[in-house]
């Protein structure tokens, strides 16, 4: 029983250091508006950046409690890191003209 509840409070350290890492996260472009005009957030940008944030975390979280093998936990955590980065390169600027894009 001692080690399930340790265990499980390993677990729980990891969902809150994912949690706390997207608030801060979110935190650098809040901060930078009101320092600048050159970073305009609304709401939504704010929702939409949580949510792609948390979901990648949390993905990656299950990817590394699910998957036992090390070398396909490592393969599918950056591939879920690059379909990230792909995500928020569209929605920022539209490198690939989507109707999602930024521009």
């Amino acid at each position: 029983m001692y080690k399930n509840k340790t265990f499980q409070i390993g677990q729980n350290k990891r969902l809150i250091g994912i949690v706390l890492t997207v608030v801060l996260l979110l935190l650098i472009p809040l901060i930078a508006m009101r320092f600048t005009n050159e970073v305009n957030w609304t709401l939504l940008d704010f929702v939409v950046a949580a949510i792609l944030l948390l979901s990648t975390g949390l993905m990656c979280e299950l990817v590394i409690r699910k998957i036992n093998n090390v070398k396909y936990r490592i393969a599918i955590c950056v591939f879920l890191l690059v379909a990230l980065l792909l995500i928020w390169a569209e929605l920022a600027v539209g490198i690939f003209g989507t109707p999602f894009s930024g521009n």
